[in-house]
């Protein structure tokens, strides 16, 4: 079901089963596979691909190039930089161990699944394993490799990809880790920006304290 209230580029290519939200916009050369699910108010980038039964909440911005396959989960409000790839097999191979019969692209017991949770970005040019859940408002820096999972409001860089900090729902960096004297038991951050209040742990788990805004 596509609903009347979406954009679609004459360019691009729309297959059946596929559900787009109302207000989305479905830009030049994008691909959308069967039983693919687009939410609300979302922006598909041009010469993006969504593999089939691909799962996409609402007011989600997907920029240009970038390639989501099977298995993929995105949350409400997440960003996805232009050129960012997601992966789903630990093990690819294209044929049999004999090279004599080329291998299946269906889904299989070593297909795994991927979760991006609400509110995180993911920066250009990335790279996203698989089996993995990347947290809440998560951050990750533009050219990084994921191979691990990324806690809610960290800050991540690097390839492989490295926790460097956390940083508030508005996107500001509260905290480098590396800043944190003597890992004490608690360290509470303002944001600068918005005024909401965080905590992280000795664990380095962050906490937002709700009472702090009004959202």
């Amino acid at each position: 079901m596509i609903h009347k209230n979406v954009r679609i580029h004459d360019t691009a290519m729309i297959e059946e089963g596929v559900e787009i939200g109302s207000g989305s916009s479905i830009w030049d050369h994008v691909h959308v596979r069967h039983h693919a699910k687009i939410g609300e108010e979302c922006i598909i980038g041009g010469k993006s691909i969504i593999a089939y039964e691909v799962q996409i909440g609402n007011r989600v911005k997907i920029n240009s190039n970038v390639y989501i396959c099977y298995g993929v989960t995105i949350e409400d409000g997440v960003m996805i930089s232009a050129g960012t790839i997601f992966t789903n097999d630990r093990f690819p191979r294209a044929a049999t161990p004999d090279l004599m019969h080329l291998l299946s692209s269906a889904p299989d017991e070593e297909t795994c699944s991927t979760t991006v949770k609400a509110g995180a970005t993911i920066g250009a040019g990335c790279i996203i394993g698989c089996n993995l859940t990347i947290g809440r408002f998560a951050m990750i820096g533009m050219g990084s490799v994921i191979t691990r999972d990324v806690p809610d409001f960290h800050l991540v860089i690097g390839s492989p990809g490295r926790s460097i900090g956390f940083v508030c729902r508005c996107g500001q960096l509260l905290k480098r880790f590396a800043d944190i004297e003597n890992r004490s038991p608690e360290v509470d951050r303002s944001c600068p920006s918005c005024h909401r209040k965080y905590s992280v742990d000795i664990e380095l788990n962050v906490k937002e304290h709700r009472d702090s805004w009004d959202g």
